[in-house]
């Protein structure tokens, strides 16, 4: 009887510990839907269980998605769409209904931890045209959640990308452009009294693709097997730090020093383009889950990071834009992955090619 009872309180003790792993484990997954071909969302949203991935981007307020999200625990980054910007900022009204259907409706039985108000607006591509109404559309959903009794359970904030960096090397000395800088300055600030993260997509993968005479595959995989770029008393062996910090030091220098980071997308393409192939995704990838839990030489401790994306989309252009997944749309695993939680392995589905690449600094 002794030894049952000892038994039962070591695996009890094991599974426990097993939860806590995985409470801790800092990785999502983008559930991207531009494709013709894709599983069901309850599907979809099994497979996030079964592989145990407990963190999931929406990029709009799916019913369907949304619908199979309950009762799941998975932390969700809900997207509030580019096209419903300018008629969020257009008045209170409309913030409310839109967090009355696609947040209350859905609350608590989804775990909505993040709204993200557009994705990648910017004064310097094509949806300039938005850049006026990003900051009433973050008010407005902010006050909205904040009537709705929501307000210490969900952040509100938006996605940018790194075009709105103009100095990123090196990464202390990192900065917004100044022609955007009347559009960054409300936004930091704006998270900076609501004490909510700013949601930043960092992709190497580009930057590498853009310049790989100056840029290193190593350095751009995380494989570089020593400091590539010296940076005061900080040492970067890998370009996702050297991006992220950049981004820190940005926002220290329009007032946001206590505004946090979540990696709101991050991956690499398996095809179509300079770079892309299976063997640099899956060492890219492995690397990015297994670095999340370790920060930056400037922000040490666990990175949120959201990979993208769950599946190839085949609707998606250019051609590499369709070759993200993790996932082929029949669900089955691109490469062999582990998030930390189990023991279980993704099998891969592709013979792997070994690449060297010698090693050039970002300068």
């Amino acid at each position: 009887m002794a030894t049952t009872q000892i038994a039962v309180i070591v695996l009890l003790g094991l599974l426990v510990a097993t939860n806590i792993h995985i409470t801790e484990a800092q990785i999502g997954v983008c559930y991207g839907m531009m494709g013709n071909n894709l599983p069901s969302h309850s599907e979809v949203i099994q497979l996030y269980k079964s592989r145990n991935i407990g963190r999931l981007r929406l990029y709009d307020p799916n019913h369907g998605a949304l619908n199979a999200l309950r009762g799941s625990n998975i932390e969700v980054i809900l997207g509030l769409p580019n096209v419903d910007v300018k008629h969020i900022a257009s008045g209170m009204e409309h913030a409310r209904w839109w967090v009355q259907k696609n947040v209350k409706d859905f609350w608590p039985a989804v775990k909505i931890k993040y709204i993200a108000v557009g994705n990648e607006i910017s004064p310097v591509t094509g949806t300039s045209y938005l850049t006026s109404f990003q900051v009433p559309a973050l008010v407005n959903i902010y006050k909205a959640i904040g009537e709705a009794g929501l307000g210490n359970d969900i952040k509100v904030s938006t996605s940018v990308d790194m075009t709105l960096i103009g100095t990123s090397y090196p990464p202390s000395q990192g900065s917004f452009r100044n022609d955007v800088r009347w559009f960054t300055d409300p936004i930091v600030g704006f998270l900076r009294d609501t004490r909510a993260p700013l949601l930043v997509n960092i992709y190497p993968y580009f930057s590498y693709s853009g310049n790989p005479g100056q840029i290193s595959l190593p350095y751009a995989l995380f494989t570089a097997p020593n400091v590539v770029v010296q940076d005061g008393s900080r040492q970067y062996r890998n370009l996702f730090d050297a991006m992220l910090d950049s981004v820190y030091a940005a926002m220290e220098r329009t007032g946001g020093g206590s505004v946090g980071i979540v990696v709101s997308e991050s991956g690499w393409p398996s095809a179509g383009a300079f770079g892309a192939t299976t063997d640099n995704a899956a060492t890219y990838l492995r690397n990015l889950i297994q670095h999340a839990k370790e920060g930056s030489p400037r922000k040490p401790g666990p990175i949120e990071t959201y990979i993208f994306a769950m599946f190839d989309e085949n609707n998606k252009n250019p051609e590499l834009e369709k070759h993200f997944g993790l996932f082929s749309p029949n669900k089955q695993p691109k490469y062999n992955l582990n998030f930390g939680v189990s023991e279980r392995v993704w099998d891969i589905s592709a013979e792997t090619n070994s690449t060297t690449s010698s090693l050039i600094s970002e300068m």
